[in-house]
């Protein structure tokens, strides 16, 4: 481990749909350095099988074999759900725009997405280690669905990394951009900076999006983050953080957020 703690680079919304996006995105990537990354993989994104779309899972297994790691990332990504409150609505619909799928879900919802991702994960030989609920968003009922899936090491939220088996949830600052419009993309990237160069974590984590290659201004930012946390942070998988982490002698933290908090 460098000087200051970890990096975990992670894409979202990896999918058939997405997939050449997430591509382009992985390869901005190496153009700063080869390293090890999370790849957030969706069963049905938006509807959409990805087992039926030819050759994807083959490309994540590949991934796999290239040191990479696949966590699931919701079963559809996408809120079908009604806002029953004025903050409701801006957290569901102007936060996010509409693909919140876990922010609503009653308990027994949860699950079964929960079992579907982990049959689909079961079915391609995949290790499920770690879960990122759509636009980080979950309520009670998801979290106490989570608890049934001992197999999970680590679920991620907007702000922290939760080490399931270990009970503690981490502060771990994210730099994340949003381009679904102008005056997303001029506000979401200096805000998200700004947060990470205030950070003493022991974990920081740039998430990127399928189209965050596109933009030249913002691939370049990201880019140039990306670089000067290198020079003194480990890049690591969510996965290989939660394990270097789980080793260390126990001792008190504190970078800890609310232990399970609600993220909303």
């Amino acid at each position: 481990m460098r000087d200051h703690g970890w990096l975990c680079v992670s894409v979202h919304d990896v999918a058939p749909a997405t997939w050449p996006d997430c591509q382009r995105v992985l390869a901005a990537v190496r153009e700063v350095a080869d390293i090890p990354v999370t790849l957030l993989v969706v069963p049905a994104y938006h509807g959409r099988c990805s087992a039926l779309a030819p050759g994807f899972e083959t490309a994540m297994s590949e991934q796999l074999a290239r040191g990479h790691e696949l966590a699931l990332h919701g079963y559809f990504h996408r809120d079908c759900g009604s806002p029953v409150s004025v903050a409701d609505w801006v957290r569901r619909r102007l936060y996010t725009a509409g693909e919140g799928e876990f922010c609503a879900l009653n308990r027994r919802e949860c699950a079964e997405r929960l079992l579907l991702g982990q049959r689909w994960f079961v079915a391609n030989g995949w290790q499920l280690a770690g879960f990122v609920p759509p636009a980080w968003l979950l309520n009670d009922e998801a979290w106490q669905a989570l608890r049934q899936f001992s197999e999970l090491q680590y679920v991620t939220t907007r702000n922290c990394i939760h080490l399931l088996r270990l009970g503690v949830a981490l502060r771990a600052p994210c730099l994340a951009v949003s381009v679904r419009s102008a005056w997303r993309r001029a506000l979401s990237l200096p805000w998200s900076r700004v947060a990470l160069r205030r950070a003493q974590a022991p974990v920081v984590r740039i998430a990127l999006h399928p189209r965050d290659a596109d933009f030249p201004a913002i691939r370049h930012a990201w880019q140039r983050e990306l670089e000067r946390l290198l020079k003194s942070r480990t890049p690591a998988t969510k996965q290989g953080f939660v394990a270097a982490w789980s080793r260390r002698p126990a001792r008190p933290q504190r970078a800890e957020c609310a232990p399970m908090a609600v993220n909303g």
